[in-house]
């Protein structure tokens, strides 16, 4: 893997960082590269697979705590609001990860490619961090490699692409992905409603209307909506407003009024009341720590 860690470093020092994560050519592949450990920040992962080839990382879901370093992978199936910081990484030994999105179309078009190595989902988690199989850092390497060619990725990213989604499927972490698949899990149907609001972020819809999109009744959904997501719907959807609002602060510049209607706060001064709940200072701390970033 240094081989592909030094591609990876030389190409992040050549561009220009976006936020958090520094872009590739390819829609959906981006590269993490981060010379010291961050402190712990709410944000929101929506599906995708993280390869870490150098440093560590934690990410917590409710009570849950998921630690994974180098040659180990994280498979997030469900878009979910989190707290996340990597905690090993140095100039001498920056933190190095590949993100791709996953694409439940692509997964869809393999499933029954996959035959009897499919395993039963059920008791699997929607993050989910393991070991990589050897396969699955090849056809990440190959898909970045791609990226750098405008040929190579107009002709070989697609089939690299599959591939991965192919390796997720059939790896052990990759259960709860597999049960995505059925369209009438439970796992598929919160992930319709899941959809929803995350299309709609800035409404307080229903939760009646959410169970409705799942087809399930009201008090099944709670059930399987809080085992997936480690919090409850309307939890969720105020999760997912503030730590949107947080971005708009401090990667956009917003003022706290501007945020604050743009999530769908009718009151600055509740959204401040929440935001400070949910953070620990009020949105004006975070404008302070921009301006003096």
């Amino acid at each position: 893997m240094d081989t592909l860690i030094d591609e990876i470093c030389k190409y992040t020092d050549s561009i220009e960082r976006a936020g958090a994560i520094y872009p590739t050519a390819l829609p959906g592949l981006s590269l993490l590269c981060d010379q010291a450990p961050t402190r712990l920040e709410a944000m929101v992962y929506d599906p995708v697979v993280c390869l870490v080839l150098q440093g560590a990382k934690e990410t917590f879901i409710g009570e849950r705590c998921i630690r994974f370093g180098a040659g180990e992978s994280l498979i997030v199936s469900h878009s979910l609001p989190v707290v996340a910081a990597v905690t090993e990484a140095s100039s001498a030994k920056p933190y190095v990860a590949m993100i791709l999105s996953i694409d439940l179309d692509v997964a869809r078009s393999l499933y029954d490619d996959l035959g009897d190595r499919t395993v039963d989902g059920s008791t699997a988690w929607t993050l989910e961090a393991a070991a990589t199989d050897r396969k699955l850092i090849d056809a990440m390497a190959r898909l970045f490699r791609a990226s750098r060619d405008p040929a190579e990725a107009k002709a070989l990213a697609p089939l690299y692409t599959r591939e991965v989604h192919f390796r997720l499927l059939e790896a052990d972490h990759g259960g709860m992905l597999r049960e995505l698949l059925w369209r009438e899990s439970a796992a598929s149907r919160v992930g319709r409603a899941i959809a929803r609001i995350r299309h709609d972020f800035a409404s307080a819809i229903p939760v009646a209307d959410l169970a409705a999109t799942a087809n399930m009744s009201v008090s099944a959904f709670h059930v399987h909506f809080k085992a997936l997501t480690a919090r409850s719907p309307l939890q969720f959807q105020k999760d997912l407003r503030l730590t949107e609002a947080r971005r708009l602060l401090v990667l956009e510049g917003s003022t706290v009024s501007a945020a604050a209607f743009a999530v769908g706060y009718e009151s600055p001064t509740q959204f401040s009341r929440e935001y400070s709940r949910k953070f620990g200072a009020p949105p004006r701390a975070d404008i302070a720590r921009r301006s003096a970033a």
